[in-house]
């Protein structure tokens, strides 16, 4: 009775309370079957909203514009290149915009009311993804389940594990393994602003391999196995050079936690690295922001109880292609916060989830607050309070399709942090080149603490 009990009230409650997590699985065939009619394949609404700002999803864009041609490494064509802005969100006009603004954004604007904007523009809902990842999607609706209070998920594979979730955790799990391609490689920077000196924390060479989306094995090859691989090459600063950092994170958090590796140039020896996770602050970025701060959030959802606060119609940074043409550090990042000028903001329907720091658990935030994209389910803005219940940081993540996918994928990450007035980037491209790309998976044995001391170089 207890299981059924969970079932209604995750139901009933669906946009405002967690139900217990332990009770709550996968959905019945019927409620899967809307994933066909009335829900996209990835389980957003369908329909626009009711006064047309928000469009209809008519199945994004899988290609370039013009039925043009994307080479790898280069940058992308702006499919939307020609609109004019819409009009702008600033101090003097933010109250009449409250309700479509979060947290972060409100705090920004009130904090640098003579710089900071949000230039809006129309709203293209772009996401689309492989066929395969749709019927893969479709699969997981019915079979995909979380055990150990959200802190697991089994039976999925190859899509969204959980396209009409339930609770918080299933939410965030969607964020987790969501579609990003088979494997990933591009050069980015991490740095921070301080005030009119731009320092790079790093230069990092990524190679990354989403083995949950290995295209060749089905759910029975696969099984409950680690979905996310990354190898870091470190090539600056240059007391860095030389430095390798390997990460794999499991399905399975409970009975096997991250593992990790740092291979340190000092050392010559490759070491496990098991506080490359959780409130660690990377001190290369002076702290401004924590190891599960990255991708806005990354790791264990152990240490919070989530909870769906709604689903609700706000301005997040969407179909940015224009920030991919800067080329200048000092144009893209002015001392306060990133440049306005090179952010487009479009209204789009989110899912607003709740982490609360549970009772005996430690972590620098007591509450984060995930503003996650409904079509793709990527976490696009992140606002972190502090044991007093005040806003301490705000994280953003600008979108665009990568249209070669295609998929809707973070572009970089800003981070916020209010009580020292300064931000950092992380895995910025500006000034840069290629672009990153999508190339076929690397063997398993390259992500492996041998590679590691293969590749050590000092």
């Amino acid at each position: 009775m207890k299981i059924k009990k969970g079932l209604c009230l995750g139901i009933l409650f669906l946009f405002v309370v967690s139900a217990p997590l332990a009770a709550i699985a996968k959905v019945s065939p019927e409620e899967a079957e809307k994933l066909k009619s009335t829900l996209t394949p990835f389980g957003a609404e369908r329909a626009g909203n009711a006064d047309g700002t928000i469009p209809a999803w008519d199945g994004g864009i899988t290609g370039p514009p013009g039925g043009g041609e994307h080479k790898p490494g280069d940058r992308h064509i702006n499919p939307y290149a020609d609109e004019e802005k819409l009009f702008s969100i600033t101090a003097e006009n933010m109250d009449d915009y409250a309700d479509k603004l979060g947290e972060g954004q409100k705090k920004l604007l009130r904090t640098h009311p003579d710089t900071y904007r949000l230039d809006v523009y129309p709203s293209h809902r772009s996401h689309a993804a492989p066929e395969w990842v749709y019927e893969n999607t479709f699969k997981n609706a019915t079979r995909a389940e979380t055990s150990n209070e959200g802190v697991s998920i089994s039976n999925a594979y190859g899509g969204i594990p959980f396209p009409i979730p339930k609770n918080g955790a299933q939410v965030v799990w969607n964020h987790l393994v969501r579609w990003q391609g088979e494997a990933k490689h591009y050069f980015f920077n991490s740095l921070y602003v301080d005030g009119d000196n731009i320092v790079i924390a790093s230069g990092v060479e990524n190679h990354e391999k989403f083995p949950y989306y290995d295209k060749e094995k089905t759910l029975e090859t696969y099984g409950s196995q680690d979905y996310w691989y990354v190898l870091l090459e470190y090539f600056a600063p240059p007391r860095k050079k030389g430095e390798t950092l390997l990460v794999r994170d499991p399905l399975n958090r409970a009975e096997n936690p991250r593992q990790s590796w740092q291979y340190l140039v000092g050392q010559r020896r490759v070491r496990r690295a098991p506080t490359i996770a959780y409130d660690t602050p990377l001190s290369s970025m002076s702290g401004i922001h924590t190891w599960d701060d990255v991708y806005l959030f990354n790791g264990g959802l152990d240490r919070y109880n989530w909870k769906i606060l709604g689903k609700k119609e706000i301005y997040i940074p969407y179909n940015c292609y224009d920030a991919q043409k800067v080329m200048d550090k000092k144009e893209m990042f002015p001392p306060e916060h990133v440049n306005p000028d090179h952010v487009r903001w479009e209204l789009h329907r989110v899912w607003k989830v709740e982490g609360s720091l549970k009772e005996g658990s430690r972590h620098i935030y007591a509450k984060r607050v995930f503003y996650i994209d409904e079509d793709s389910w990527v976490l696009t803005m992140a606002d972190s309070y502090d044991a007093q219940g005040d806003l301490w940081r705000s994280n953003i993540a600008p979108l665009i399709n990568e249209y070669q996918l295609p998929g809707v994928v973070q572009m970089f990450a800003f981070y916020y942090d209010f009580r020292i007035d300064k931000y950092g980037v992380n895995a910025s491209q500006v000034g840069l080149t290629p672009w990153r790309t999508y190339p076929e998976p690397k063997l398993d044995s390259f992500f492996t603490p041998e590679e590691l001391r293969r590749r050590g170089r000092r």
